[in-house]
């Protein structure tokens, strides 16, 4: 499928998605987050794709937040009705069962920023930003942020970011927990890569367990979470990955997984 605001690129099992309306930073708007969901169809329904990665086309801006100029024409029913939406569709990158890395190279403010705390870990370059910054135009963040955030840094730091609305650079939001790794901007991509590459050697069940039993749990108490990665365990006993990678660390090679179940 041709996307408008959207490159969608596949090569050797790992996708990569690159918001591209760089003449606005990439801001959300309606056409662009109706892309997005387009394309997370696109990767839902290929069973190839093993890994994620999502960044901005550009070297100013990942996603530099909503579209201001089409948010201001909004009734409170239709900013309802589309925040709802913006929920929906990042929500689904965050349930998608492949691993979703955020390669963030510059501004990753409100939707944007909501977008990387639904990756599963983020990488930024030095230059990245961060922050909420609806509070200055009389909102709150609305595509998640609120719930997101708090779960992820804890409540304080959280608070302190919606309240304010101030930005951060990509080393404070390494420091407190949204970004795993920073690195100049040329190497950016090529360090991505190489930690897709790596996740994508390894089995497509396990991975897919690991990721559900993280996110399943940490909306539950420890007993129920241990109960969700008990019977996820189970699973990846169910394939031939297990007996492959088990079989290949007694023989002192490397494994070669394949997916699927037995018989």
């Amino acid at each position: 499928m041709d996307y408008k605001h959207i490159l969608f690129q596949l090569e050797e099992n790992i996708a990569t998605i690159t918001f591209n309306r760089p003449q606005v930073l990439n801001a959300l708007n309606s056409e662009l987050l109706q892309e997005f969901s387009d394309v997370l169809d696109e990767i839902e329904e290929n069973e190839e794709i093993r890994v994620l990665l999502l960044t901005g086309a550009g070297e100013k801006s990942f996603v530099a937040g909503a579209d201001i100029k089409e948010l201001a024409t909004y009734t409170p029913l239709v900013a309802k009705i589309k925040t709802k939406k913006g929920q929906t569709v990042i929500g689904r990158l965050q349930q998608l069962p492949i691993p979703v890395i955020g390669a963030i190279n510059g501004f990753a403010l409100g939707g944007g920023c909501e977008i990387a705390l639904a990756c599963d870990f983020v990488y930024a370059s030095e230059n990245a930003m961060f922050g909420l910054p609806e509070i200055s135009l009389g909102l709150i963040p609305g595509f998640g942020g609120t719930q997101r955030l708090p779960r992820l840094i804890g409540k304080n730091f959280a608070k302190e970011m919606i309240f304010t609305g101030k930005m951060i650079t990509a080393a404070e939001a390494k420091a407190i927990g949204i970004v795993n790794q920073v690195f100049t901007p040329g190497n950016l991509l090529g360090e991505v890569m190489k930690t897709a590459k790596a996740i994508r050697a390894k089995g497509k069940v396990s991975l897919r367990a690991a990721k559900q039993a993280v996110n399943e749990g940490l909306n539950t108490d420890l007993e129920t979470g241990c109960c969700i990665e008990n019977n996820a365990f189970a699973l990846c006993m169910a394939s031939p990955d297990a007996g492959e990678g088990m079989t290949a660390f007694i023989e002192k090679r490397k494994a070669t997984f394949k997916g699927g179940f037995r018989d």
